[in-house]
């Protein structure tokens, strides 16, 4: 599946974007679920700007990888 085809029909304006309690400035990401359980991801600073697509297996290796500290330096 290419992103464009993964991405067609998106509609950033009705989409539910989340971000996280912990967050405190704007400084964020926002998700937004997709129907098939994608993630769709944004900068809070920059709404109408560039979004990351990612299918089910990527966002949950994304998950996992953080949670067991993949991404820590």
């Amino acid at each position: 599946m290419t992103e464009k085809t993964y991405a067609a029909g998106f509609d950033r304006k009705r989409a539910a974007w989340r971000r996280s309690t912990r967050s405190y400035s704007d400084n964020c990401v926002e998700v937004a679920e997709l129907p098939d359980g994608g993630r769709a991801v944004r900068d809070s600073k920059n709404p109408d700007g560039p979004i990351l697509f990612f299918t089910p297996s990527e966002w949950s290796a994304f998950l996992g990888g953080a949670k067991d500290g993949e991404f820590d330096t």
